[in-house]
C-alpha cells in the first residue's frame, strides 16, 4: 500500500515545514500531493518542486480550466516531476482569473500526447452525482489515458465497501480526511455534499480510529490511501496512524 499525504501550499515556508514534519514523524508516507488552490499564489507544480528535496515522490494536482489552448502544460519538463493529478478544478471566486472550456479527459489527453513520461492521474467524486454519472466519467478518463484516481476524502465504511466494488481493479488512492467539529462537518456537507452515516463523531479519537479502520480495509484490498490532514495538528493525526 502506497500512503500520500495532502500538504497544503499557503506559501513556501509552510510548506517546507509542513513536508519535513510530515517525513519526521509519518515515516509510512511514500510522497506527497500538493492541491492547486486559487486563493494561495504558489502554484501546485512549483510547490511540488520545493517540497522535493523532503519528497522524492510529489504529485501536484492541475485544474483543467486554467490551461489555455496554445500554453505549456504545468510541470512538464520539471526535472523529478513523474506524475500529476488533473481535475476538473472549481470556477474562480475572481471573475479576473480567466479560465478556458478544457475538460479533464481534454488535458489528460494532451499531457499523455506531449509528456508520455508523466503518469496521469484523475479524480473520482462519489458524492457529487449519480455513481452511474460518476463511472461514465471514469470510463472517460481511462480512455483519454488516466493510469489510475484520486477519490474524493469516503467517510462511512459502507461508501467505501460500494466504492471499491465500483472501481475494483483500478488504481486507486483512497481519500480519508479528518472532520473535527461542527463547522469542518458543516463544510463537507454543504461544499461537497457528503451524507455522514448517523453515528458519525467528528472528534480526533473517532477520526484517528476510522483512518486505521480504513486504512487496514485498503491494505487488505490492495489499494492505496491518501490523508488529508486539513486543520489539525499534524503530529497529533498522524503518528497514531503509523503502526498502520
Amino acid at each position: 500500500m502506497q500512503v500520500s499525504v495532502e500538504l497544503i501550499p499557503r506559501d513556501t515556508e509552510t510548506l517546507l515545514r509542513d513536508a519535513a514534519e510530515v517525513r519526521s514523524c509519518f515515516p509510512l508516507a511514500d510522497m506527497i500531493n500538493i492541491p492547486d488552490l486559487l486563493r494561495f499564489p504558489l502554484r501546485s507544480w512549483d510547490a511540488a518542486a520545493l517540497a522535493r528535496p523532503h519528497f522524492p515522490n510529489v504529485i501536484p494536482h492541475i485544474r483543467a480550466i486554467d490551461i489555455a489552448p496554445d500554453a505549456p502544460l504545468p510541470g512538464v519538463g520539471q526535472e523529478g516531476l513523474e506524475a500529476v493529478l488533473v481535475v476538473q478544478g472549481d470556477p474562480p471566486s475572481d471573475l479576473r482569473h480567466l479560465t478556458y472550456p478544457n475538460t479533464t479527459e481534454s488535458i489528460i489527453r494532451r499531457y499523455c500526447t506531449e509528456a508520455p513520461h508523466l503518469a496521469v492521474y484523475a479524480a473520482f467524486d462519489p458524492y457529487r452525482r449519480a455513481p452511474y454519472r460518476e463511472m461514465e466519467a471514469i470510463a472517460r478518463k481511462k480512455e483519454a489515458g488516466a493510469v489510475g484516481f484520486f477519490t474524493q476524502p469516503i467517510f462511512d465504511m459502507r461508501m467505501l465497501d460500494l466504492c471499491m466494488n465500483w472501481l475494483h481493479g483500478e488504481n486507486v488512492f483512497w481519500g480519508i480526511s479528518p472532520v473535527v467539529g461542527p463547522r469542518s462537518r458543516s463544510y463537507w456537507e454543504t461544499t461537497n455534499h457528503v451524507i455522514f452515516p448517523h453515528d458519525f463523531e467528528p472528534t480526533m479519537e473517532a477520526n484517528i480510529a476510522f483512518a486505521r479502520q480504513m486504512m487496514r480495509t485498503v491494505r487488505k484490498q490492495g489499494g492505496n490511501v491518501y490523508l488529508m490532514p486539513l486543520r489539525v495538528n499534524l503530529q497529533r493525526y498522524l503518528v497514531p496512524l503509523c503502526g498502520v
